[in-house]
């Protein structure tokens, strides 16, 4: 029969205590906001007093951190998980459908990747360089459409993200802004084309991905 060593045993413990930290946080933060999460609460949630918190997590921004990467993380695995086809175009409408799609269905953890709403808070470079995944995934799309320029992201990821904002921030739980999805995509592609018929192009780095969607949340 073998036998698991301790230290491994309290590693598994260890790691399903963080786990289970984490899922009362988002249930908390659904629940009554974003900045509004407390250790006191959290503590109470899962049955421990808020300093033994701190043995998982050295501090509550390092517990938002977490959860950032673990939005990042789902996002890009929707993305990856996306088929591609022949058309890079039709590709881009559906990541944009993906992606408004992933952001009204949970709006803390939208706020927690694409706002600035928790004071203080930056993503640490681990989570940051998922977030950049993320983004890079849509410079990607983008680039096999034949939109290389900075410009061409920034008003893709603007165009998509305050579809985002506004169903939000006007209908959450509704869908008038994200009906209009289509057809702003259309006018991208009709903005496109006319720009690419009218003067030259010229490839540059998009930048600081902090700047897109808004930033998958890079800051």
């Amino acid at each position: 029969m073998s036998v698991i060593p301790n230290r491994d045993r309290r590693a598994a413990r260890y790691q399903a205590t963080r786990a289970e930290i984490l899922a009362a946080a988002w249930d908390l933060v659904r629940e009554q906001g974003l900045a509004a999460l407390s250790m006191r609460d959290l503590g109470a949630r899962v049955g421990m007093r808020a300093q033994s918190l701190y043995v998982y997590f050295p501090s509550k921004h390092a517990i938002y951190d977490e959860m950032f990467r673990q939005g990042n993380l789902e996002a890009l695995a929707r993305r990856q998980r996306l088929p591609l086809g022949p058309d890079p175009r039709g590709d881009l409408r559906r990541s944009a459908r993906l992606f408004v799609e992933f952001c009204v269905e949970d709006p803390a953890r939208y706020q927690l990747m694409f706002l600035r709403t928790v004071p203080g808070f930056e993503p640490s470079p681990e989570s940051y360089a998922v977030a950049v995944q993320v983004l890079d995934y849509d410079r990607t799309l983008l680039t096999r459409a034949g939109f290389t320029d900075r410009r061409d992201l920034d008003l893709w990821t603007g165009l998509t993200s305050g579809l985002v904002h506004q169903q939000l921030s006007n209908e959450p739980g509704g869908s008038r802004w994200i009906d209009l999805l289509d057809e702003a995509i259309d006018m991208y592609f009709d903005h496109q084309d006319r720009r690419r018929s009218r003067e030259p192009r010229q490839d540059a780095q998009h930048g600081d991905p902090r700047h897109q969607h808004p930033p998958a949340r890079p800051r």
